[in-house]
């Protein structure tokens, strides 16, 4: 396996890019959402974890935010 002399430049501007999106994704997130994510209520922080979880993953997937209205 052949080394890309800038797989270091690659992996670090991805990294970026991902941490943006997953940024903007948390800042985007309704207000129920973020309520839910400090409740003391089990049952709705984690059904709070997991649409944060699958917002992100779809974030990822598609590479962008999608518009919810859209």
């Amino acid at each position: 396996m052949i080394a890309c002399p800038h797989a270091t430049t690659h992996r670090a501007r991805m990294d970026q890019e991902t941490s943006e999106l997953i940024t903007r994704v948390i800042a985007r997130a309704p207000q129920w959402l973020r309520h839910d994510l400090s409740s003391k209520d089990l049952n709705a922080r984690g059904r709070a974890e997991e649409t944060l979880a699958a917002m992100i993953a779809d974030a990822l997937s598609h590479g962008s935010l999608q518009d919810p209205e859209g």
